[in-house]
C-alpha cells in the first residue's frame, strides 16, 4: 500500500553555486558513496542537484519531520546506474513511525532542473 509520495525540484545553478559559496555544503548533505560515481569519480552537478531532490523528496513523503539527518537518507547507484535509496538511522526511525517499508525513487535532470520522486510503500504483513 501506498502510504505517501513525495517530490521535489532544483534548479541545477543555483544548487551549484550554493555549493561553491559554501565548500563544506557537500560534504553535509552527502555521504562519499552519493558525490562519486561508481567508478569514483566526482558526480556531475546535475546528478548533484537530482540526489539532493531526493532527499528532500523522501523528508516530504515522510511529513518533513524534525531532526532528519541528512547522511541518514542516501542516494547510491547499482552497477548498472539504477539509482536507488537507502535510510538509517533518524529517517528510518520516522519511515517506522509511518509503517514505511519500501521506497521506489526516479531521478531526472534536464534543462537547468533536477528532479526526484519518491513512493514510500507499506508492504502488507505476511499471515502464517
Amino acid at each position: 500500500m501506498i502510504v505517501a509520495v513525495g517530490i521535489d525540484v532544483v534548479l541545477v545553478d543555483r544548487f551549484t553555486s550554493a555549493l561553491a559559496r559554501t565548500p563544506l555544503l557537500a560534504d553535509r548533505l552527502f555521504t562519499e558513496a552519493e558525490r562519486l560515481t561508481t567508478s569514483g569519480n566526482p558526480r556531475s552537478p546535475e546528478s548533484l542537484a537530482a540526489r539532493f531532490a531526493a532527499k528532500e523528496a523522501v523528508a516530504k513523503a515522510l511529513g518533513a519531520p524534525t531532526g532528519l539527518h541528512w547522511h541518514d537518507c542516501e542516494i547510491v547507484s547499482d552497477p548498472d546506474g539504477r539509482p536507488w535509496l537507502t535510510v538509517g538511522g533518524t529517517v528510518a526511525d520516522a519511515a517506522a513511525e509511518r509503517g514505511i517499508t519500501r521506497w521506489h525513487l526516479s531521478l531526472s535532470h534536464d534543462g537547468g532542473i533536477a528532479s526526484a520522486m519518491v513512493v514510500a510503500e507499506r508492504l502488507p504483513e505476511e499471515t502464517s
